[in-house]
């Protein structure tokens, strides 16, 4: 290890065309804070090959440490027998973990960024081991950290009360929107609206079809506003079936309207944020999230949104959404009718939205997360 300050960083996110919510954040945040400091090494730990794209400096030196880490016995294999074996060995003054996962078999000092415990919450909604790695080892690693970083107050305090923890170690770093996400002009907007929905216009959701996201209560909103207004608006929901997707299929082959719904999938990035920004509205009704990144994406496109009034998703959406309970297709439904028949109140919330967006950046990120770093090492 060099005499220059040296920084580990967790990066087994950073996956090519792959980057969802922490590989994301990860990206954003480790792109900026490399890059605006050249007088620190930083040592970017892979579990497998990984693409020069995520070498986002001449401070940043990759390193591939086996196995691939994405079962819960080799998330132990690798954090705490391979990850713990470096740290040990070439003795950064860091260690960055961007999914929340620490190491207890090494004494570095580290910086945990936890997104959100939903697991807490909805323990069902995780299976039987992976529910057991999280409720025996995430509390040891909130322990053990130096500090913690997290993406809402929500979240900071969800934690605190979860693990017993005091709010002084815990530091909030918003999440961002990407660059692609802008308004788009009506040629654009027509031109998309073509390729994906008919030529008409559409709600979006973008996110992983999981039980948690509420995409099930999303499409019998959607059939109801159909039967209601006798609209020919189109829902399109993005997104890789993550887990436990049946009730979301079952329901989607019961509807009346399902010719009106497409399954788009995993879309990249440039094409995703002309999609947001050409809808209607976006319609993010899950039952719990950290942050909600979606809501500041479409707010970033000036769509209006349609979101959840619990957990982050207030406090991400501001003034700037029409919150609705997530465990009723009548209010789901019913502000969709709204935020269709009524102009002046659509236009109301997009110019909500110019403002709220403001208090979201990746810059700002970046900056919050190195100073949560710079804690830690100015007191080593």
């Amino acid at each position: 290890m060099s005499k220059r300050k040296a920084i580990a960083v967790n990066t087994r996110f950073l996956i090519k065309n792959k980057l969802e919510g922490i590989g994301l954040f990860t990206y954003e945040s480790l792109k900026r804070i490399t890059q605006f400091h050249p007088e620190i090494d930083f040592y970017f730990l892979f579990d497998r090959n990984f693409d020069k794209e995520f070498i986002f400096s001449e401070n940043v030196h990759p390193v591939v440490l086996f196995p691939q880490a994405r079962h819960p016995f080799l998330w132990f294999w690798w954090f705490e027998i391979s990850v713990a074996c470096w740290l040990n060995k070439n003795k950064p003054d860091l260690f960055l973990s961007t999914d929340g996962y620490g190491c207890l078999n090494s004494k570095v000092p580290q910086v945990l960024i936890i997104h959100d415990i939903a697991f807490e919450h909805f323990p069902e909604h995780v299976s039987f081991l992976t529910r057991k790695y999280y409720q025996y080892f995430m509390p040891r690693f909130a322990a053990k950290a130096n500090r913690i970083a997290t993406v809402s107050e929500f979240s900071k305090q969800d934690i605190v009360s979860h693990y017993h923890l005091s709010a002084e170690k815990i530091d909030v770093v918003y999440n961002g929107a990407k660059e692609v996400y802008k308004p788009a002009n009506d040629a654009l907007k027509e031109t998309v609206k073509q390729k994906y929905a008919d030529g008409k216009n559409y709600f979006v959701y973008v996110g992983s079809i999981h039980p948690r996201k509420n995409v099930k209560r999303l499409l019998l909103s959607f059939e109801k506003f159909k039967k209601e207004t006798n609209s020919d608006f189109k829902l399109l929901i993005v997104g890789r079936k993550a887990w436990d997707f049946t009730d979301v299929n079952e329901t989607h082959s019961s509807m009346k309207f399902k010719d009106d719904v497409k399954f788009l999938g995993h879309i990249p990035p440039n094409e995703l944020g002309e999609i947001v920004a050409s809808a209607y509205a976006m319609v993010y009704v899950s039952l719990f999230e950290g942050f909600g990144i979606p809501i500041v994406e479409a707010m970033s496109c000036e769509v209006p949104v349609i979101a959840s009034n619990i957990t982050s998703m207030p406090e991400a959406a501001g003034e700037a959404a029409l919150l609705v309970n997530p465990n009723s297709v009548e209010e789901i439904s019913s502000a969709m009718k709204k935020i269709v028949e009524d102009s002046t109140l659509r236009n109301a919330l997009i110019e909500k939205g110019k403002i709220q967006i403001k208090k979201f950046s990746w810059d700002l990120t970046a900056q919050k997360l190195w100073s949560s770093c710079e804690k830690v090492l100015n007191n080593l």
